[in-house]
Parts: structure tokens; sequence; C-alpha cells
């Protein structure tokens, strides 16, 4: 997969314009250094990856004059032989005026929400993703089901990063202003996903049909009996 290939047929198609097309594939680097120091840092490769152009508003039927701004998604997508392929989205917004911190900060993020899907797949425990009413129960829900990025990565700048960056979910108001101001005003492509829609199905056949690397099924076995000692500490602790 070219990661690059659906905003240069965004530009062709004149969805977006040549100066922002430029900036976008100028500044690609950052995500493809982003990618290297994740698969370095965790030593597992990191996923199949592209950037979608537009940006991703997370809108809620509870919450109606409020939006979230996504800047990435992990995505399962089943392919024509039944397999279960994962690919990671990074919006065009995020690469455009993203710092080169936050974007690899939301690329790691985005690498243990692989990590959790990989492993619940490898246990067969996956028929469908809750669905969240609001956006702050959103963050929360997304928050809860990820592997700790200091059991993941050896970077410790890299963790630093991310736990920074993510306290309680991805929040950072410089950032979503400038997307909005510079992306969602000028009528740049926008996909709006209701909270009620984030759900994710899986058939068991599918599951069933796809190999995960023995490598990558040991590491995550570990990271889960990490989490699991760890939750049982805590438990016993009074």
């Amino acid at each position: 997969m070219d990661p690059l290939r659906k905003v240069e047929d965004a530009r062709l198609a004149n969805l977006i314009p040549q100066s922002v097309y430029k900036k976008i594939a100028t500044r690609f680097k950052f995500v493809e250094e982003g990618v290297r120091r994740v698969s370095k840092s965790s030593g597992i490769r990191y996923p199949s990856y592209y950037i979608e152009p537009s940006i991703a508003l997370s809108v809620s039927p509870l919450e109606r004059d409020q939006f979230g701004v996504l800047f990435a998604r992990t995505i399962p997508t089943v392919s024509y032989d039944n397999r279960v392929d994962v690919l990671i989205q990074l919006t065009a917004p995020l690469v455009a005026y993203g710092m080169k911190g936050t974007i690899h900060a939301v690329i790691a993020h985005e690498f243990l929400h692989y990590l959790e899907l990989i492993g619940r797949m490898a246990n067969m425990d996956i028929i469908s993703d809750e669905v969240s009413g609001t956006l702050f129960e959103g963050t929360y829900a997304d928050l809860t089901k990820l592997f700790e990025p200091k059991n993941v990565f050896k970077d410790r700048s890299l963790i630093q990063l991310i736990t920074k960056k993510f306290p309680e979910g991805f929040h950072d108001p410089k950032l979503e202003k400038k997307c909005v101001a510079m992306w969602l005003k000028k009528g740049l492509p926008a996909t709006r996903i209701r909270m009620e829609e984030n759900t994710v199905r899986i058939p068991i056949s599918a599951m069933a049909n796809t190999e995960i690397d023995q490598s990558l099924r040991k590491k995550i076995y570990d990271l889960s009996t990490i989490r699991y000692e760890r939750k049982g500490k805590r438990g016993n602790v009074k």
C-alpha cells in the first residue's frame, strides 16, 4: 500500500489544493520517522498504514453542538479471501499541521490499539466492540483497552511523549483549532462519524482464517500476562 495514494487521488480530483498536497507530502517524512521509531522501540513491525485526505469528526446525538477531531483510527477490514487485515488510518490534517512529536505520539497510540486488537483476535474474543454514548465516554473506553506504553516500548522519550499527549485521551486545543480553521472552514473534505457507528464486527470465520505471526503472538501474550499480573497485585492491595 502506498500511504499517500489516497492523498494523491484527492489532489487529482481537485478535492484538495496543490499547496495542501505539497505540505502533506513534504511533512510525510515525520510519519515515516515515527513508524520506524515505534517499530524499533517495540521490536514489532508496524502494520500497514495510509493517510486519509479528510478531517475526521466524531459526533454524538447527545451533544449536538460538539464534535471531536479524530486524528487517527485503527481499522480492521475483511479481505476478499476472508482474512482480517488491520490498517492504521492517519488523517491528512494531522500530517499537515501537527508537530513532529505529536505525530509520533499518535502513531504510537494507534500501534497500541493494533496490539490490543490482534490480542483479542488471537483469543477469539471479539465479536463486536461496545458503543459509547458521549465523546467523554468514548475517550475513557479508548484508554481502558490499551497496553501500557512502558510495557511495550523501550524508548523512554517515546513513552514520555505518549504519556504527555494522552493523559486522558488525546487533546491538543492548538492543533484542533488550526485544523478547523485551515481545513474544515476552508471546505476541505470532512468525514463525520457518529458515536453509535463506532462499532467493530469481525466474523469468527475471518478471525479463524487469519494467521498471526508466532513472534507477534508471543509478544502480545507476554504483554497480557504482565497486565493481568499487575491487575492482580492491585486487587490484593488493601
